[in-house]
């Protein structure tokens, strides 16, 4: 099955040489290309909201595969519509479709169907590839259109995505195709697109909901986006940036009814294997029960004996820490595994980690080195020492560099209140450092 294009010659040249000038002339081929899990671009005609297009696929450094994302503005086919199977033609060659990646997308979502009728008339899909061919002539597809529903549909195709993207452990990036506002004056769109585009950039998908109906915002891909948003953090994006916005008014000079059109990046984290040590030891004992095994083969690091505690944040806060002054396993390895799990079930200040939450947790694990006796108080450094506080039985740590911390004398308090130490009581000192991995 061969899906024609139908927005070529109205949207963008239909030839192929002037399609070629016309796109060299708003991408920059001087931009910095990074490892980008996905991005939001525009779909409007390229005179309007091709310069915000090109800035933001001229970031990205291209892979095999694109999922596309688009809202479904003709009203035509399933609510929930994926192509598994045949070839996408524009002027710039045919693409075409990710049957594989397809097929596990739709498998892994309870909300998705095949379809081709959504996709026949649907111009937002389209108008992406001629960017992405003008990069890469042999990149693959998997186009998918959204209807109108709830948030709950949209983030359960983002996470069937993520899945497959995964199980196939496939190179490819999501993008998710809207414009923002739509046919409002210059500043009304701007202080609405500016709402929704916070929204994103924080990766808050229920607050990108929350915001296009309390003000309503007549952002038409808004569901792509809550898709993508989804996907990026199960794939590991833990910040977006926003590479360029604009309205129609600053193509044709009227700004008394414009479109908006943003183009962001979601940017790819990469895990140190310390971390991601500790994260699948967490995500098999909350989903399975069970203690995973050190790797067979261990780093230098992961092979000494060391004290070492993990922390797990969520949304930025705390949600567990735990940890050991002194190695108390064989190696790092197994120490990490350890705390990792006690961190996540056993913090006497949290409730145990749920299987909900895995997905938006981060990792941070800080390998110690032997605590040393304080000889001089004043040559510590809350930012770049830890510390350790004993009296008798009773010892009380502090990591460096924590928030909130920024001074000895505070350390100290803290050390002190966290073991029970009484204001006037005798008390030793030690420092140490740490390497901490994420």
């Amino acid at each position: 099955m061969i899906r024609e294009a139908i927005t070529a010659g109205r949207f963008y040249p239909d030839s192929p040489v002037e399609l070629r000038e016309t796109i060299a002339g708003m991408v920059d081929d001087k931009a910095i290309r990074e490892e980008i899990v996905g991005l939001v671009s525009p779909h409007a005609g390229y005179i309007y909201s091709g310069s915000v297009a090109g800035a933001t696929i001229s970031r990205i450094k291209m892979k095999d595969t694109f999922i596309i994302l688009g809202p479904n503005h003709t009203g035509l086919g399933k609510a929930f519509s994926i192509m598994i199977e045949g070839t996408w033609r524009t002027p710039l060659g045919d693409v075409k479709i990710d049957s594989d990646l397809a097929r596990r997308i739709l498998a892994s979502s309870a909300y998705l169907e095949e379809d081709y009728d959504a996709h026949r008339l649907e111009h937002s899909i389209e108008v992406q590839l001629p960017f992405l061919q003008y990069f890469k002539n042999d990149i693959k597809l998997v186009p998918i259109v959204l209807a109108h529903a709830d948030g709950a549909a949209y983030k359960e195709i983002g996470r069937a995505m993520a899945r497959a993207v995964k199980d196939l452990k496939r190179e490819a990036v999501i993008i998710a195709s809207s414009d923002m506002t739509h046919y409002e004056s210059q500043t009304s769109a701007q202080e609405k697109d500016t709402q929704a585009i916070d929204a994103i950039l924080t990766l808050d998908e229920d607050k990108l909901i929350e915001k296009v109906e309390e003000i309503n915002i007549s952002m038409c891909g808004y569901a792509p986006v809550v898709s993508l948003i989804t996907a990026a953090k199960a794939l590991g994006a833990k910040k977006a940036e926003l590479v360029k916005y604009q309205t129609s008014g600053d193509t044709t000079g009227d700004y008394r009814s414009v479109v908006g059109y943003a183009g962001l990046i979601f940017k790819n984290y990469r895990i140190s294997p310390i971390a991601k040590l500790a994260k699948e030891a967490v995500e098999t004992f909350i989903r399975d029960g069970n203690i995973i095994p050190p790797p067979n083969k261990l780093s230098t690091e992961m092979g000494k004996r060391a004290g070492v505690f993990v922390s797990l944040h969520k949304s930025g806060q705390l949600r567990g820490c735990i940890g050991t002054f002194e190695a108390a396993q064989e190696n790092v390895a197994r120490e990490i595994i350890t705390n990792a799990v006690s961190s996540a079930t056993r913090d006497p200040r949290f409730p145990p980690v749920a299987v909900s939450e895995l997905e938006g947790l981060e990792y941070s694990v800080d390998v110690l080195t032997k605590p040393m006796p304080v000889k001089d108080k004043n040559k510590l450094n809350p930012k770049k020492y830890g510390l350790i506080v004993e009296c008798d039985f009773r010892r009380g740590l502090l990591l460096p560099d924590l928030e909130g911390v920024d001074t000895v004398d505070r350390q100290i308090d803290i050390c002190c209140q966290k073991a029970g130490i009484a204001p006037d009581e005798t008390i030793h000192l030690y420092w140490f450092r740490v390497k901490r991995y994420k």
